[in-house]
C-alpha cells in the first residue's frame, strides 16, 4: 500500500493542480445586410440630375473649398460617403484637360497603398465618357470616377469610409455601393 501511495498522490495533484485555460476566438467578420437596391430622382437646384439609392442621403458637401453644386452622397448604415463635386466647363477644352488630368492624379495618390488600380473608359446611356478607377488594397477611396459631356459640364466622385474596418471586410459593401454608382453614372443627365 505504501508504494502505490505516491502514485496515488501524484495523479491526485495531476488532476486538481490543473486549470483549464481559454483563449479568445480570433476576430470574425462583421456581419453585414445588405438590402436590395431600390433608387430615387436627384432633386434640387443642381446643374445634373441622376437616380441614386434610398438608403442613401443627399448633403452639402462642407469643406474649406467647397463650390457650388458639390454634395456628399452619405449611406448612414454602411458607413460610406460618395464625394460629388462638379464643375462648369463653358467649352475650354484646356480646362476639361486640366480636370481629366486631376482625376487621374487623384486616383493616383493612392499608389503608396493600392495594390491594384484598375481604370476603364465607358460611354453612359446618354452618350456621356465616364472613367472609374477600381483601387485596391488599404487605400483610403476604393472607387473613384469622373463623367463628362466634353464641352460644358464635368462631374468627379469618390467613394470613402472613415472607418478602421479593413477593406476586404467591407468588399461587400463597396461592391455594393459600386453597383449604386454605376446605375448613377448611366441615369445622369445634365440640365
Amino acid at each position: 500500500m505504501l508504494k502505490k501511495l505516491p502514485l496515488f498522490i501524484c495523479i491526485l495533484i495531476t488532476f486538481t493542480a490543473c486549470e483549464q485555460t481559454y483563449t479568445p476566438k480570433a476576430k470574425g467578420y462583421n456581419r453585414i445586410d445588405l438590402p436590395a437596391h431600390n433608387y430615387q430622382q436627384l432633386t434640387g437646384d443642381y446643374p445634373y440630375t441622376f437616380q441614386y439609392s434610398t438608403h442613401a442621403k443627399v448633403k452639402p458637401h462642407e469643406s474649406t473649398f467647397t463650390e457650388p453644386y458639390w454634395i456628399d452622397i452619405v449611406y448612414p448604415e454602411m458607413r460610406g460617403t460618395l464625394e460629388i463635386t462638379y464643375k462648369k466647363i463653358g467649352g475650354k477644352k484646356q480646362l476639361l484637360d486640366e480636370l481629366v488630368d486631376d482625376s487621374h492624379k487623384l486616383a493616383a495618390k493612392h499608389n503608396v497603398k493600392a495594390t491594384a488600380i484598375d481604370e476603364a473608359v465607358i460611354k453612359t446611356p446618354k452618350g456621356y465618357t465616364a472613367a472609374i478607377f477600381e483601387l485596391e488594397g488599404e487605400v483610403p477611396s476604393q472607387f473613384q470616377f469622373y463623367v463628362t459631356d466634353s464641352t460644358s459640364n464635368f462631374l468627379r466622385g469618390a467613394l470613402y469610409f472613415p472607418i478602421s474596418t479593413k477593406n476586404d471586410s467591407l468588399r461587400p459593401v463597396i461592391d455594393y455601393i459600386k453597383v449604386d454608382i454605376i446605375h448613377m453614372l448611366n441615369t445622369l443627365e445634365w440640365k
